[in-house]
Order: C-alpha cells, then sequence, then structure tokens
C-alpha cells in the first residue's frame, strides 16, 4: 500500500496516534528526535498496522488481532520486583521509568531518555524497513529505558538482570547495548506484569559485540494474560565474537518477537534457543533473521513450543549467507507439541544462500507425545496430568540445561517452566 494513501484506523490504531498526540509536549527528545518521530506516527497513520497480505506477519495479522490499546496511564505504579537468580545486578524500568541502583564495577548505564534529550539517540531510532512496526511504534513512543555499556576485558560475575515492569496501560522502552571487546557477561532481558490489568508494551533491544566478546543474552517474557507484547531484538557481532541468545514466551495474549541480526565478524558464532510455552486462546509469533555476511561464521537454532488449548504460535526463521560468506555452518530447527485438536502452529524456517561452499540445513516437525512413553508413566502409576508435564519438561529441558555453568540461573528458569506448566498442563 502507498504510504501517503490514508486509510480508515481502527480502534487500535487510532489508540497509538491518541496516545502520542495526548503526550507529544511530554516525550523527551531534541529536535532531530521529535521530528523523526513524527515521521514515524504519521507512517502508522497512513499505513496502518501489517495485515496478512504483507510477507513478514502473514501468520501475525496485528491490524486484525490487535483489537484495542490500553490509554497510556503516567500514575500507574508497579512494587519493585526480585532478581529471577539471586545475586544479580538488577537494572530496571518500571513503568518506562528507569532506576540505577546496582551497577556492576565495569558498566556504565544512564537512562535512556537521557539519549533522547541529547539526540544521540535519534540513528537508533531508524526502522529496520516498511515492514517494521514494531519499530515503528517503539521509535513514536519511546519514552524511556536503558543505554548500557561492558568495557572492554569486563568479565561479570553475576548476571545483570534488565528487569521490565509493567502494572497496565502502556510502556515503550528502548536498550542500546554495546559490549567491548573480549567482554563476557550473562544479560537477562525480563518482561513481567504486576497486575491483571492489560497491558500494551513495545520493547527494543540493540546489541552490539566488539570482537571476542562472549555473551549469554536471556530473554524472559512473563507478561500478564490480557498484554500485549511486541518486543524486537538486533545483535551484530563482531570478529570471533560469541552470543548465546536464549528465549523463552511464558505469559501475553498476544505477542511478537523479532531477533534480528548480522554476523558482520569472521569467526562470529550465534547461538539461539527458544522456548515457547503457549495457553488459553494466546497469539505467540518468533520471527528470526540472520545475516552472515563474512566468511567463517556458524549458528544454530533450536526452537520448541508447546501449545495447549486453543493457543496460536509461529516461528519464522531466515538464514541469509552472502556471496562473500564462504564457509558458513548455519543449522535451524524447530520443533513442536500440538497438545490440543484446537491449537495451531506454523512453522517457515527459510534458508537464502548465495555462497556455493556453505554447509546450511533446517527442519521443523510437528506431533503429539509419544504415546509409548505417556503410557510407560501411566503403568507407574503416576497420573496423567503429572505424566504429561513429566514429558512436556523433558521435552524443553535440555534447552535449560545448555545453561548448566550457572546452576541458579538453570533453577530459576526451570522453575519459570514448572510453574507454567502446573497451571496448563
Amino acid at each position: 500500500m502507498n504510504m501517503q494513501q490514508a486509510i480508515k484506523m481502527t480502534a487500535a490504531e487510532s489508540a497509538l496516534v491518541d496516545a502520542y498526540t495526548a503526550q507529544i509536549g511530554d516525550l523527551p527528545g531534541d529536535g532531530a528526535v521529535l521530528s523523526l518521530r513524527d515521521t514515524l506516527v504519521h507512517e502508522l497513520r497512513t499505513a496502518g498496522l501489517p495485515t496478512r497480505r504483507v510477507e513478514a506477519w502473514h501468520y501475525t495479522d496485528l491490524r486484525t488481532l490487535l483489537r484495542s490499546v490500553p490509554a497510556a496511564d503516567s500514575t500507574a505504579f508497579s512494587e519493585r520486583v526480585d532478581a529471577i537468580v539471586p545475586g544479580s545486578s538488577v537494572l530496571s524500568v518500571r513503568n518506562g521509568q528507569a532506576e540505577l541502583k546496582t551497577i556492576p564495577e565495569g558498566v556504565t548505564a544512564r537512562s535512556y531518555s537521557e539519549s533522547l534529550i541529547d539526540g544521540s539517540a535519534a540513528a537508533g531510532l531508524a526502522v529496520l524497513g516498511a515492514d517494521d512496526a514494531i519499530g515503528r511504534i517503539n521509535g513514536g513512543l519511546v519514552r524511556g529505558g536503558l543505554e548500557i555499556a561492558v568495557a572492554e576485558g569486563a568479565e561479570l560475575k553475576a548476571p545483570v538482570e534488565i528487569q521490565v515492569v509493567q502494572s497496565h496501560g502502556q510502556a515503550h522502552t528502548r536498550f542500546p547495548v554495546s559490549f567491548g571487546a573480549g567482554a563476557k557477561a550473562t544479560v537477562i532481558e525480563r518482561h513481567l506484569s504486576t497486575s491483571a490489568e492489560p497491558s500494551f508494551v513495545s520493547s527494543v533491544s540493540d546489541v552490539t559485540l566488539a570482537d571476542g566478546a562472549d555473551v549469554i543474552w536471556i530473554i524472559l517474557q512473563q507478561q500478564g494474560p490480557a498484554d500485549t507484547h511486541l518486543g524486537q531484538i538486533r545483535f551484530d557481532l563482531g570478529k570471533d565474537a560469541k552470543l548465546h541468545l536464549f528465549v523463552i514466551n511464558a505469559g501475553g495474549k498476544l505477542v511478537r518477537q523479532e531477533l534480528h541480526g548480522k554476523a558482520s565478524g569472521e569467526g562470529a558464532d550465534v547461538t539461539l534457543r527458544g522456548i515457547n510455552l503457549l495457553g488459553g486462546d494466546s497469539h505467540t509469533d518468533v520471527t528470526f533473521t540472520l545475516s552472515h555476511e563474512v566468511p567463517h561464521s556458524t549458528s544454530t537454532e533450536i526452537i520448541r513450543n508447546v501449545v495447549f488449548d486453543r493457543a496460536k504460535g509461529v516461528f519464522q526463521g531466515k538464514i541469509l549467507v552472502a556471496k562473500d560468506a564462504q564457509k558458513t555452518d548455519a543449522k535451524m530447527s524447530c520443533n513442536t507439541l500440538l497438545l490440543s485438536d484446537e491449537a495451531d502452529f506454523s512453522a517457515k524456517p527459510e534458508l537464502e544462500i548465495f555462497a556455493d561452499d556453505v554447509q546450511c540445513g533446517h527442519g521443523a516437525t510437528v506431533a503429539d507425545f509419544d504415546r509409548t512413553q505417556l503410557f510407560y508413566l501411566l503403568s507407574r502409576g503416576i497420573p496423567e496430568n503429572k505424566a504429561r508435564a513429566m514429558l512436556v519438561n523433558a521435552f524443553v529441558a535440555e534447552i535449560v540445561e545448555e545453561l548448566e555453568d550457572d546452576e541458579a540461573l538453570v533453577e530459576a528458569l526451570e522453575g519459570v517452566i514448572s510453574a507454567w506448566l502446573e497451571k496448563h498442563a
């Protein structure tokens, strides 16, 4: 659709535009930032939210699925939440407001609103393309977040938890994070709700790894059952950098989590592991793109999905190998347990290869329980609900167990999974 062709806005589109209009005099930013905000909201007003006619959104018709958006509420309040891993350094953003009280040695951080005010954030607000609805919404409405830098050679002993807490209304946050050469760290980007009232949340993380950096980045999404969560992480790896990216979706009613990355340096290695726990009438979409741009880079992606009730899920994964990216080794798989006749999951793994000396592959499976295994557990006197939960746990446990070097972290994530299964299995 021509961007200049006005359309009749839906209730959700009107609510987002109205939220911008209501806050326009209060949103932080210098002249360049405010001009860019105007442009992004104008594009939203004229093009609207994406529909299934947009290829990247084919399985998530956002214009239809997003029926309403709660009004922004500047008085919203959230209680403090304990770190999921005891001893972590917590950098929190509660209802869009940053709190910086436990900054570990080797890390500098400041409120993202300061970057908006001094204009240094302007370049980072650029969208990834015409279909980047999350970037457009977030860039137009973002108020806060954190700008974080981990120093060259720093080795953080304890995890850093970027804690994004929302009680109701709207929250739009941004997290530019850079890791210096040789830095090592574990970061938990945790999104959660503290009430049953609906929230609309957008969040964009822009992560850069310099040469030789080694980072574990965990996205843990625990929004409430009435919430909409639109998340995006953009990452770029330098020479010999390693990114271990874990995504766990265990909440939300309407969720779109995008992961867009580049292996820009030779020897870069990307590991993606995902667990999607879907129940009720929720809709969760994980969309992943990775561009191998230079020779001798590697990546592996494994996604495990568990779908109950009337839930719907999506995994779209695309690996792109540039002409010069010889000796690329990239593999992707998506495995789904579909545990209800009314549940639905769509998987679309893709390879786009322009080099001729590569090792690349992808695959997807959808299945129910192995009835032999279920029968074995039942024959040992285990109640069916518990037996089913045990089999689901086994299906996803090996993903978490890859973090075996941090026992406390594994225990915390296993606790999240177990709590969700107790409620849904």
